[in-house]
């Protein structure tokens, strides 16, 4: 088995239509992908509808709040159709139109002639986000849309936004019937690095597993990783986080061993 868990499709911000995933993941040479769109299952069912060769895990992305960061909160094997957690996943997707229009109503004051329109338009139906903001200011010849300047978090038109806790996040994962890895928590693309007291907390809550191997987490960092999760009792997975064109990373870049698989699958059924 070749398992990646954790990708994205046009259902939020990457570049793939989701019944496309699992024909990429076959020629990738995957067996199993799980979808993990932020805080949205609408990719879920084109996703699974098109797998023939490759098993569909249902996924979701999860923004939380971190004490003062963001971070983002894998849960896999969830129940898409559980009411308590597709209502907070509705609760953000909402706020997340508001931030959007008055990131871009920001951008404009700053001298950047973007409109709320074009943004939609690349976006094409897709919860809005930052990424479609940045490749609207892209289009415009503004490139480091990703700087305290622009949109970056505390940027100069950056918005806050409604998160949960990641507590109460993976309080609802775990509900839903699924279970809780934190995503890339010590990129080095991310402002915030989750400590070692920290994910000792999040264990503690009822988080499964870390995303050790990640494609913006190097060697040393996930060495790091797997000594803290294995001295706290968690699983470490390894996944892509595939975005399509939007991030220079491929399907199965980075990977989880069939036996973390097989060790979250059982401790979902635990749950549900």
């Amino acid at each position: 088995m070749t398992i990646d868990l954790h990708a994205h499709s046009t259902a939020s911000d990457g570049t793939t239509p989701p019944a496309s995933l699992p024909r990429l993941a076959a020629e990738a040479g995957l067996t199993v992908l799980a979808l993990t769109d932020h805080d949205t299952f609408a990719g879920l069912a084109a996703a699974s509808a098109a797998a023939s060769e490759v098993e569909i895990v249902p996924g979701v992305e999860i923004s939380c709040r971190l004490d003062d960061a963001e971070v983002h909160l894998l849960g896999l094997f969830v129940d898409p159709l559980f009411a308590p957690l597709a209502a907070e996943l509705e609760l953000i997707r909402t706020d997340r139109r508001r931030r959007a229009v008055r990131m871009v109503e920001r951008c404009r004051e700053l001298g950047a002639p973007i409109t709320l329109a074009q943004v939609e338009t690349i976006a094409a139906g897709a919860p809005l986000g930052r990424p479609h903001i940045a490749a609207a200011l892209a289009a415009v010849g503004i490139t480091d849309a990703f700087t305290t300047g622009w949109i970056a978090d505390g940027g100069r038109a950056d918005v806050p936004k409604h998160v949960l806790s990641t507590v109460d996040a993976i309080t609802l994962v775990r509900a839903a019937g699924g279970v809780a890895v934190l995503a890339h928590p010590r990129s080095v693309k991310r402002r915030a690095s989750v400590s070692d007291a920290q994910l000792a907390a999040l264990a503690s809550a009822g988080l499964a597993g870390v995303e050790a191997d990640h494609p913006e987490q190097p060697p040393e960092v996930r060495d790091r990783l797997r000594e803290v999760a294995s001295d706290l009792g968690l699983l470490t997975t390894g996944s892509s986080d595939f975005h399509g064109d939007r991030k220079p990373v491929r399907l199965g870049e980075c990977t989880t061993s069939p036996e973390v698989f097989a060790a979250l699958r059982e401790s979902a059924v635990s749950v549900s």
